[in-house]
C-alpha cells in the first residue's frame, strides 16, 4: 500500500554536495522512522542515517557530521542532505520507511528503488 520513490542521485566530484529526496504515497498509512541506507557492491546494505518522526535524527560514524537527514511529515518526505562527498561515499542509497497501515494497525518496512551516488576524485 505505499511506494518510496527516490530522486537526487548523480555524479559529483569529492568535496561537492547532493540532496537525495524520497517521497512516500498510498492510502492508508502512517509513516514512523524512515532512514537512508546504503549499499557498495560485494557489501551488506548498511545505516546511513534514519530519522524519527518528531525529527530526531541518528547517523552512522561515516557520515556524522557530513550529512543531515530530515523530513517533511506533510508531504510524507525525508531528505539526506550529503556535504563535503567522498569517494568512498559512492554506493547505491535506499530509502526505508517503517509504516502503520491505518487500515489494519499492523506495523511494515518498505524500501525505494535505490538511486546511485557516484563521487570522483
Amino acid at each position: 500500500q505505499v511506494q518510496l520513490v527516490e530522486s537526487g542521485g548523480g555524479l559529483v566530484q569529492a568535496g561537492g554536495s547532493l540532496r537525495l529526496s524520497c517521497a512516500a504515497s498510498g492510502s492508508m498509512f502512517i509513516i514512523n522512522v524512515m532512514g537512508w541506507y546504503l549499499q557498495v557492491p560485494g557489501n551488506q546494505r548498511e545505516l546511513g542515517a534514519i530519522i524519527s518522526s518528531r525529527g530526531i535524527p541518528n547517523y552512522s560514524d561515516s557520515v556524522k557530521g557530513r550529512f543531515t537527514i530530515s523530513r517533511d511529515n506533510a508531504k510524507n518526505t525525508v531528505y539526506l542532505q550529503m556535504n563535503s562527498l567522498k569517494p568512498e561515499d559512492t554506493a547505491v542509497y535506499y530509502c526505508n520507511a517503517h509504516v502503520r497501515s491505518t487500515a489494519s494497525g499492523s506495523f511494515s518496512f518498505y524500501w525505494g528503488q535505490g538511486t546511485q551516488v557516484t563521487v570522483s576524485s
